[in-house]
Protein backbone atom coordinates (compact mmCIF):
# COMPACT_ATOMS: atom_id res chain seq x y z
CA UNK A 1 0.00 0.00 0.00
CA UNK A 2 1.51 3.60 -0.82
CA UNK A 3 0.77 6.66 1.03
CA UNK A 4 0.43 10.25 -0.07
CA UNK A 5 3.13 12.66 1.39
CA UNK A 6 3.13 16.50 2.05
CA UNK A 7 6.29 17.45 -0.01
CA UNK A 8 6.82 17.96 -3.78
CA UNK A 9 10.67 17.65 -3.40
CA UNK A 10 11.14 14.50 -3.62
CA UNK A 11 14.02 13.48 -5.71
CA UNK A 12 16.76 11.53 -3.43
CA UNK A 13 19.82 11.52 -3.77
CA UNK A 14 20.39 15.37 -4.10
CA UNK A 15 24.02 16.61 -4.51
CA UNK A 16 25.31 18.88 -1.89
CA UNK A 17 27.08 21.44 -4.28
CA UNK A 18 29.56 23.97 -3.27
CA UNK A 19 29.55 27.07 -5.23
CA UNK A 20 32.30 29.07 -5.13
CA UNK A 21 33.37 32.99 -6.64
CA UNK A 22 35.05 35.30 -5.75
CA UNK A 23 33.83 38.55 -4.42
CA UNK A 24 34.42 42.02 -5.72
CA UNK A 25 37.42 42.53 -3.14
CA UNK A 26 38.61 39.34 -4.11
CA UNK A 27 37.78 37.25 -1.32
CA UNK A 28 36.60 33.86 -0.99
CA UNK A 29 32.45 33.04 -1.13
CA UNK A 30 31.00 29.75 -1.27
CA UNK A 31 27.07 28.42 -0.89
CA UNK A 32 25.41 25.29 -0.83
CA UNK A 33 23.08 23.98 -3.76
CA UNK A 34 21.38 20.90 -3.46
CA UNK A 35 19.03 22.06 -7.13
CA UNK A 36 22.48 21.18 -9.59
CA UNK A 37 23.22 18.11 -11.89
CA UNK A 38 24.83 17.44 -15.16
CA UNK A 39 23.09 19.14 -18.24
CA UNK A 40 25.58 17.92 -20.59
CA UNK A 41 28.55 16.03 -20.51
CA UNK A 42 30.48 19.30 -20.49
CA UNK A 43 28.03 21.53 -18.72
CA UNK A 44 26.67 22.25 -15.44
CA UNK A 45 23.09 23.91 -14.59
CA UNK A 46 22.65 25.35 -10.99
CA UNK A 47 18.60 26.34 -9.99
CA UNK A 48 19.93 29.64 -8.39
CA UNK A 49 18.13 33.07 -7.94
CA UNK A 50 19.60 36.39 -8.79
CA UNK A 51 19.28 37.45 -4.91
CA UNK A 52 22.24 34.83 -4.07
CA UNK A 53 25.91 37.01 -3.64
CA UNK A 54 27.25 34.09 -5.23
CA UNK A 55 25.05 34.48 -8.61
CA UNK A 56 25.81 38.27 -8.56
CA UNK A 57 29.65 36.98 -8.29
CA UNK A 58 29.20 34.60 -11.31
CA UNK A 59 27.39 37.68 -12.77
CA UNK A 60 30.76 40.05 -12.56
CA UNK A 61 33.35 37.24 -12.98
CA UNK A 62 32.17 35.32 -15.58
CA UNK A 63 33.28 31.64 -13.67
CA UNK A 64 32.61 29.57 -10.67
CA UNK A 65 33.89 26.32 -9.34
CA UNK A 66 31.48 23.50 -8.06
CA UNK A 67 32.66 21.00 -5.42
CA UNK A 68 31.66 17.74 -4.42
CA UNK A 69 30.79 18.07 -0.53
CA UNK A 70 31.26 15.17 1.82
CA UNK A 71 31.18 13.67 5.31
CA UNK A 72 34.46 14.93 6.59
CA UNK A 73 33.14 18.77 6.00
CA UNK A 74 29.56 18.15 6.66
CA UNK A 75 29.42 21.30 9.03
CA UNK A 76 31.10 23.35 6.80
CA UNK A 77 28.82 22.64 4.19
CA UNK A 78 26.00 23.37 5.96
CA UNK A 79 27.44 26.48 7.28
CA UNK A 80 27.73 27.55 3.83
CA UNK A 81 23.77 26.93 3.17
CA UNK A 82 22.67 28.72 6.57
CA UNK A 83 24.17 32.20 6.52
CA UNK A 84 24.49 34.43 3.39
CA UNK A 85 27.32 36.35 1.58
CA UNK A 86 25.28 39.20 1.38
CA UNK A 87 24.90 39.62 5.21
CA UNK A 88 28.05 37.95 6.73
CA UNK A 89 31.51 39.57 5.12
CA UNK A 90 34.18 36.53 6.61
CA UNK A 91 31.63 33.56 5.77
CA UNK A 92 34.11 31.85 3.98
CA UNK A 93 37.28 32.41 6.57
CA UNK A 94 34.87 31.64 9.34
CA UNK A 95 34.45 28.34 7.77
CA UNK A 96 38.61 27.75 8.31
CA UNK A 97 38.62 26.11 5.10
CA UNK A 98 41.19 27.16 2.47
CA UNK A 99 41.39 27.96 -1.40
CA UNK A 100 43.56 28.36 -4.16
CA UNK A 101 42.92 29.93 -7.40
CA UNK A 102 41.98 27.68 -10.19
CA UNK A 103 44.35 27.98 -13.22
CA UNK A 104 41.40 27.81 -15.71
CA UNK A 105 38.27 30.05 -14.68
CA UNK A 106 38.55 33.30 -12.12
CA UNK A 107 37.32 31.35 -9.76
CA UNK A 108 38.48 29.61 -6.29
CA UNK A 109 39.31 25.93 -5.77
CA UNK A 110 38.28 24.74 -2.19
CA UNK A 111 41.14 22.68 -1.13
CA UNK A 112 39.73 20.51 1.63
CA UNK A 113 36.27 18.77 -1.14
CA UNK A 114 37.47 16.07 -2.93
CA UNK A 115 36.02 17.09 -6.39
CA UNK A 116 35.98 20.63 -7.73
CA UNK A 117 35.16 21.25 -11.63
CA UNK A 118 36.03 24.54 -12.64
CA UNK A 119 33.20 26.00 -14.67
CA UNK A 120 33.20 29.19 -17.42
CA UNK A 121 29.48 31.30 -17.18
CA UNK A 122 27.42 30.51 -20.00
CA UNK A 123 23.91 31.80 -19.22
CA UNK A 124 21.35 32.43 -16.51
CA UNK A 125 17.72 31.65 -17.65
CA UNK A 126 15.34 33.36 -15.70
CA UNK A 127 11.88 32.65 -17.50
CA UNK A 128 9.09 30.84 -15.33
CA UNK A 129 10.77 27.83 -16.39
CA UNK A 130 14.59 29.02 -16.25
CA UNK A 131 17.22 26.48 -14.96
CA UNK A 132 19.06 29.39 -13.46
CA UNK A 133 22.72 29.50 -13.91
CA UNK A 134 24.07 27.32 -16.78
CA UNK A 135 28.27 26.50 -16.58
CA UNK A 136 30.66 25.01 -19.17
CA UNK A 137 33.39 22.46 -17.19
CA UNK A 138 36.42 23.08 -18.27
CA UNK A 139 38.59 21.36 -15.78
CA UNK A 140 38.10 18.81 -13.00
CA UNK A 141 40.35 17.81 -10.41
CA UNK A 142 40.06 15.83 -7.41
CA UNK A 143 42.65 15.03 -4.26
CA UNK A 144 44.82 12.14 -5.06
CA UNK A 145 43.70 11.08 -1.50
CA UNK A 146 40.12 10.27 -3.27
CA UNK A 147 41.70 8.16 -6.56
CA UNK A 148 42.84 4.57 -7.06
CA UNK A 149 45.23 4.76 -10.12
CA UNK A 150 43.75 7.59 -12.32
CA UNK A 151 40.59 7.69 -11.66
CA UNK A 152 38.32 8.82 -8.52
CA UNK A 153 37.10 6.16 -5.78
CA UNK A 154 33.40 7.31 -4.86
CA UNK A 155 33.91 4.85 -1.87
CA UNK A 156 37.00 7.14 -0.63
CA UNK A 157 35.06 10.50 -1.61
CA UNK A 158 32.23 10.11 0.85
CA UNK A 159 30.04 12.77 -0.73
CA UNK A 160 27.14 13.40 0.79
CA UNK A 161 23.68 13.73 -0.98
CA UNK A 162 20.60 16.12 1.19
CA UNK A 163 17.22 14.13 2.08
CA UNK A 164 14.76 16.54 1.03
CA UNK A 165 12.16 14.66 2.96
CA UNK A 166 13.64 14.91 6.49
CA UNK A 167 16.37 17.99 5.91
CA UNK A 168 19.53 14.87 6.57
CA UNK A 169 22.45 14.64 5.33
CA UNK A 170 23.66 11.12 3.78
CA UNK A 171 27.36 9.78 2.83
CA UNK A 172 27.23 8.00 -0.37
CA UNK A 173 30.17 5.61 -0.63
CA UNK A 174 29.21 2.07 -1.30
CA UNK A 175 28.56 0.60 -4.71
CA UNK A 176 25.91 -1.87 -5.66
CA UNK A 177 26.17 -2.41 -9.12
CA UNK A 178 27.76 -2.01 -12.17
CA UNK A 179 26.45 0.69 -14.52
CA UNK A 180 25.41 -0.57 -18.28
CA UNK A 181 26.30 -4.01 -17.02
CA UNK A 182 23.73 -5.31 -14.76
CA UNK A 183 20.96 -4.77 -16.19
CA UNK A 184 22.31 -6.87 -19.46
CA UNK A 185 21.07 -9.91 -17.67
CA UNK A 186 17.48 -9.10 -18.36
CA UNK A 187 17.77 -8.41 -22.05
CA UNK A 188 16.52 -10.97 -24.10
Amino acid sequence: MRKDIKTTEAIFPMPVLMIATYNEDGSVNVMNAAWGMMLDRNMVVLNLTETHKTVKNIFKRKAFTVSIADAKHVVEADYFGVVSGNNTKDKFINSGLTAVKSEYVDAPIINEFPICMECEFIEYQDDEYGCGVIGKIVNVSALEEVMTGDNVDISKVEAIAFDPYTHGYYKVSERVGNAFKDGMKLKK
